[in-house]
């Protein structure tokens, strides 16, 4: 687990050895175990290393093979590669190291572009053919480990994080307001924008080229790999199902206990971090284990049920762990802000701090911790979400009424007025066709509720859970902490994805019963089986964890910061954002956002993860001069 960077002029012009020290050194605090730098002419790549496996010299980066043809920085970790080594070892390739880096250096030596699809676990990587002059840049599957890239004048340079390519000094920092005005609309951005005119991030799944030897002068995307969630043609029995969960969930879970270093595991209160430590504890006794909860002095309503250190204690004297846990108060955001959206460099999905502070916690620990991320978006753990459009007109109409859904901070109606100081005119707001866009290839063939279901699974799949990943590694990394997600093994990923919905879900067949035209909500009746979601795992991981959380109500990782916003954080909230002279006053009308803030303050509305966003991109805009 590292980071990694890299410059090419494309001008011929030499790389300045200084300058790319100086894009590894501002990712410092992804790899504090080393660094190294490679430079030949008029490309560089360099490395930061948190040193995970192989602790030794030989895992040292960039790697080159050895005979001299291909220059690797990657960071990742591939957890079959002890399987992938015997087999190059077969083909006569020779290994300096135990690392697996060197696997990957050696897989795409021999595979080229095959080995991606190879690869069990997460990954990013810059890896250069000295014979051939071209590029290679690769993110893994789900996008665990971001990989961003900026093209100005006569270079292309990437990094692990945007800031690599902002210490270049020829960088030009310009706000993208398409981005901000996607962001504001779904409180994530879907396309592979950033909030910077000109950095792009390389979408999950995909791989870039660049040909040097060929004059190229842009990096052409390819996708290599994409979700797909369906029926199953011949589906097998619901205990052959059950049975295969089982096997590969702890196949899972111990392929990701391989390490040279300590390893922990986060715990909540619920099920997802409860299996993964169940099945951890087995093989690996007395392991450490972490949570965060809340001070509910000031909290009230659904807020009351926020904290889960006492479910965390329970498991943890259930699976024999060495436990810690800290409590956040509504002074902790404030404190840390200027520094997590340092970290961040965009906001994405959520109210993040506390995740934060948990890697954080467990960073004083362990180098390496386990995560349950995953398990909601491909099990079904958001029902509420999915049943707000399985019952539709058609294709069209699903879509309309999922976007109505996901415009989770500004709605259309408003952005106009929102966005005056940027936009004089912002009639046709395109948000709706980047909604769905991410359908672009998935949108054939939908007879059934099922296959409604299962776009929906897609989608959050592709967005929610992807906006999820890159706040993980960012915050982890923060720390130099390694998180590994044993939900998004390929194995387990693959067959969430045939798995039958009926097995996920158990109350759709009385939402589709639901008559669209009855007078009233019919949010209690979407919504009246509150522990729906997720069923078969419910049933599997029952074996392991206790029955009181296998079958408890989902619960989110989330402070009470609707009450602390209006309460004991209320003089932080109005110190920023009824200011006028606020910097995100550049970009969005002061009295429609403040406006919108009292709404939140009086009581009227619920507008905590707008707050929350504006404290962010404030924030985030006094670490980053623009240019515009």
């Amino acid at each position: 687990m590292c980071g990694i960077a890299g410059v090419i002029h494309l001008n011929g012009s030499p790389i300045s050895p200084v300058v790319l020290k100086a894009m590894t050194d501002a990712i410092a605090h992804r790899g504090p175990d080393g660094e190294g730098q490679w430079v030949e002419g008029n490309v560089g790549l360099g490395h930061r290393r948190l040193a995970i496996i192989d602790l030794s010299p030989a895992g040292h980066q960039p790697m080159i093979t050895p005979d001299n043809r291909y220059v690797l920085s990657y960071n990742g970790e591939i957890y079959n590669f002890k399987e992938l080594r015997i087999e190059l070892e077969a083909a006569g390739y020779q290994f300096r190291s135990h690392t697996d880096s060197e696997v990957v250096l050696n897989a795409l030596a021999k595979w080229g572009l095959k080995a991606l699809n190879r690869f069990n676990g997460m990954f990013a990587i810059a890896l250069w053919d000295r014979k051939e002059k071209t590029l290679l840049l690769a993110r893994d599957r789900y996008g665990i480990k971001p990989l961003y890239y900026g093209r100005q004048g006569s270079f292309i340079a990437f990094g692990s994080e945007q800031k690599a390519i902002l210490a270049m000094p020829e960088f030009r920092h310009s706000l993208d307001k398409e981005a901000l005005l996607e962001y504001f609309t779904f409180q994530n951005i879907f396309t592979n924008k950033t909030l910077l005119n000109d950095i792009k991030l390389l979408p999950a799944g995909y791989y870039a080229t660049l040909n040097v030897g060929k004059q190229q002068t842009e990096l052409q995307l390819t996708q290599y790999w994409d979700f797909d969630f369906r029926e199953p043609k011949n589906p097998a029995s619901d205990q052959e199902y059950k049975e295969e969960l089982d096997r590969l969930f702890k196949q899972a879970v111990n392929r990701q206990l391989v390490t040279d270093v300590e390893i922990g595991s986060y715990l909540s209160g619920g099920i997802d971090s409860g299996s993964i430590t169940a099945i951890a504890a087995q093989s690996y006794p007395y392991m450490k284990t972490f949570t965060c909860g809340f001070d509910l002095n000031s909290a009230s309503g659904i807020e009351l049920g926020f904290d889960e250190r006492s479910k965390a204690e329970y498991m943890s004297y259930h699976f024999k762990t060495e436990h810690y846990e800290m409590v956040l108060k509504a002074g902790d955001m404030e404190r840390i802000m200027p520094k997590l959206a340092w970290h961040l460099e965009e906001p994405r999905v959520g109210q993040s701090y506390p995740n934060y502070y948990a890697a954080k916690l467990a960073s004083k620990f362990v180098k390496v911790v386990m995560s349950g991320a995953g398990g909601d978006e491909l099990f079904g753990g958001y029902p509420w979400r999915y049943y707000r459009a399985v019952v539709n007109d058609d294709f069209e109409h699903y879509i309309d009424k999922y976007y109505d859904f996901w415009q989770r901070l500004i709605p259309n109606n408003q952005l106009k007025q929102v966005f005056a100081p940027i936009w004089k005119d912002v009639e046709h707001v395109w948000t709706r066709d980047i909604f769905r866009d991410v359908f672009k290839h998935h949108s054939d063939n939908l007879y059934t509720h099922e296959d409604y279901i299962n776009h929906s699974l897609y989608f959050e799949a592709k967005t929610f859970l992807h906006g999820l990943l890159v706040v993980e590694d960012k915050l982890s990394m923060a720390h130099g902490l390694e998180t590994r997600l044993p939900f998004l093994d390929n194995d387990l990923v693959d067959f969430s994805m045939q798995c039958p919905v009926h097995l996920k879900l158990n109350n759709l067949a009385e939402v589709v019963r639901i008559n669209e035209n009855d007078a009233g909500s019919k949010t209690n009746k979407y919504f009246q089986k509150t522990k729906d979601g997720k069923q078969i795992l419910r049933d599997v991981m029952g074996k392991y964890i206790p029955e009181d959380i296998s079958k408890a109500e989902k619960q989110g990782f989330s402070a009470p910061d609707a009450s602390w916003f209006k309460g004991e954080s209320i003089d932080y909230v109005k110190r920023t954002l009824m200011d006028n002279n606020a910097a995100i006053y550049d970009f969005l009308d002061a009295k429609s956002i403040q406006s919108l803030v009292n709404q939140h303050l009086s009581g009227s509305e619920n507008r905590r993860l707008l707050i929350w966003s504006l404290l962010n991109i404030e924030n985030l805009l006094s670490t980053v001069k623009l240019d515009n």
